[in-house]
C-alpha cells in the first residue's frame, strides 16, 4: 500500500469552547493545530486542512484548505468525504485523519493504521484505546479510508448517514487498538478545562 495522505479535521464548530476554530488555541506556546500537523507530517506523503469558511485564516500553516462538499456541519465524515476527494486529485489511494484538537495523538498512528489494514481489499481501519466498559473505545476522527469508497460514503451522507461506525462497519473497518498509558493519546481539547488539562498533560 502506497503511502496515505494525511487530512486534518478543523471543520467542527467549537460550541463547548464558544466558537471559533479550536486548533487556533495555544498550548505551550504553539498553536493546537501546529501541533498535530508536527505529529503527522513525517508519517504521510502530504497534508490538508479540512475547514470551513474562509480559508484565509489558515494561510500562515501553507497547506492546501479543503471544504466540506456536503452542507450543514453534518459531522466528521463530511471531512473525511472532502479529504477522500482531495486525495482522488493527487492520485492517491488513502487518506488517514487526525483531529485538529488532539495534540498528542501517536506518532506511530499511520504505520499501526496500515498494518493493520494489510490484506484488506478496501482499507477501512479506526483508531481505539482498551475501555474496562466496553472493550475498547473508537476515536473516529483518527483513521484510514480508502480512496475507492468515496463514492459510496457521498450516498451514504447524501442518504442520512452521519455516524462514523455505522458507515465503517457496513464496509468491514476494523480498529487497530493504541495504548492508553499513562493517559488516552486521543485525550481532545472540548472544553477550557481540557486545555487545562493538555497544559498539565504538556
Amino acid at each position: 500500500m502506497k503511502q496515505p495522505l494525511g487530512v486534518i479535521l478543523a471543520g467542527g464548530q467549537a460550541r463547548r469552547m464558544g466558537g471559533g476554530d479550536k486548533g487556533q488555541l495555544m498550548l505551550g506556546g504553539q498553536s493546537l493545530l501546529a501541533r498535530v500537523i508536527a505529529r503527522l507530517e513525517p508519517q504521510v506523503a502530504g497534508i490538508a486542512l479540512n475547514a470551513n469558511g474562509d480559508g484565509a485564516r489558515f494561510a500562515s500553516f501553507g497547506l492546501p484548505v479543503i471544504a466540506d462538499s456536503i452542507d450543514g456541519f453534518v459531522g466528521p465524515l463530511a471531512g473525511v468525504l472532502a479529504g477522500l476527494d482531495w486525495a482522488a486529485e493527487q492520485g492517491a489511494e488513502s487518506i488517514v485523519t487526525a483531529a485538529a484538537d488532539t495534540p498528542f495523538f501517536p506518532c506511530d498512528l499511520v504505520p499501526v493504521l496500515m498494518q493493520e489494514a494489510d490484506g484488506i481489499r478496501h482499507p477501512l481501519v479506526l483508531a481505539a484505546t482498551p475501555d474496562p466498559k466496553r472493550r475498547r473505545n473508537r476515536h473516529p476522527t483518527f483513521g484510514l479510508w480508502p480512496v475507492a469508497l468515496r463514492d459510496d460514503l457521498r450516498a451514504a451522507l447524501t442518504g442520512g448517514v452521519r455516524k462514523v461506525v455505522q458507515w465503517s462497519d457496513g464496509h468491514g473497518g476494523r480498529d487497530a487498538l493504541f495504548s492508553n498509558a499513562p493517559f488516552d493519546p486521543f485525550f481532545n481539547v472540548n472544553t477550557p478545562e481540557d486545555l487545562a488539562r493538555a497544559e498539565e498533560l504538556l
